[in-house]
């Protein structure tokens, strides 16, 4: 089973859907904001689920079912947004991060919590691996990328773990790669030592952030005048990134502070609908511990 949607009544309220509108989940997994979305529709409206994930792509479509105004399409969500005809959309949403049916599935790589293969791909048939990262790259390299995408305190030591025990032993599995982190960092209360390395190999793998810079340029195109995209984030560098690129289209100058007259003269192309963005109900977070981290920001497009 895949997880059960984060902020789906708050994500729902904040597309603000028309019943003959067409709607882009850009993140489809298991399909639960999708089949909301899609109660809200009529039967002139129009939803696209996209996912890179071929099982995520199978169950959503399995719990929809045979409704003629869903289509699942198969890619990144940015990828397939750079593509769109330019201001056709309605809605979009974004659900960034791994899902609970990925971290559940040991064959996937994903959770040290399971043994597995050291894998991580979203697309599991592209690209490389995380094994294949641990093995290829060089102790500063590792090092960069466990405090880029981890910040991870203990970067160096860990890195200079790894290429240690790589000369002695390939580094293949989860629980090999967790045990060898634990050997070198003491975890918070509640966290996996191996909790911000394997977060940082699963970005860099799957080349999460750029992905998420892209796709949000890209939903900007393919709304229309009036059209939401709502972005939901479990962790600081993703809910940085959709932060500071909703207050940059959102702004009405961007000369530095020093100027005194504006002569950037810049159009804003959104206008935000949170400011501070939406969390969890202490409810929903007790009910469902994957909502603890998540937030929603949520913007609208101007017209141009």
């Amino acid at each position: 089973m895949y997880h059960v949607p984060v902020l789906l009544n708050e994500t729902i309220e904040a597309l603000a859907i028309r019943p003959d509108g067409c709607y882009l989940d850009g993140t489809l997994g298991g399909g639960g904001h999708s089949a909301a979305i899609l109660e809200r529709l009529g039967p002139d409206g129009r939803l696209y689920g996209v996912d890179q994930d071929a099982d995520a792509r199978a169950e959503a479509t399995t719990r929809i079912g045979k409704d003629t105004r869903f289509e699942a399409i198969a890619g990144n969500f940015a990828d397939v947004l750079e593509r769109w005809a330019p201001a056709t959309l309605d809605g979009i949403l974004l659900d960034i991060g791994v899902s609970s049916h990925q971290l559940d599935s040991a064959e996937r790589g994903f959770s040290f919590q399971q043994d597995g293969p050291l894998d991580m791909r979203m697309n599991a048939s592209e690209g490389a691996s995380a094994a294949d990262l641990v093995a290829s790259m060089g102790e500063e390299e590792l090092a960069h990328l466990f405090w880029t995408f981890g910040e991870e305190r203990r970067s160096r030591a860990i890195a200079r773990a790894i290429v240690a025990e790589r000369v002695r032993n390939p580094i293949l599995r989860t629980r090999q790669l967790a045990e060898l982190v634990g050997r070198h960092v003491k975890g918070r209360p509640g966290h996996h030592p191996a909790t911000r390395t394997f977060q940082a190999l699963r970005i860099a793998v799957n080349n999460e952030l750029k992905v998420l810079e892209r796709g949000i340029r890209g939903a900007i195109q393919a709304l229309r005048p009036g059209g939401r995209l709502a972005i939901i984030t479990f962790h600081s560098l993703e809910d940085r990134i959709v932060k500071h690129a909703f207050r940059a289209e959102s702004a009405s100058c961007l000369c530095p502070p020093r100027i005194p007259v504006c002569i950037c003269q810049v159009t804003p192309r959104l206008a935000l609908v949170s400011r501070q963005g939406e969390v969890a109900t202490e409810e929903e977070a007790r009910l469902n511990p994957r909502a603890r981290s998540a937030r929603l920001r949520t913007a609208s497009r101007l017209v141009s």
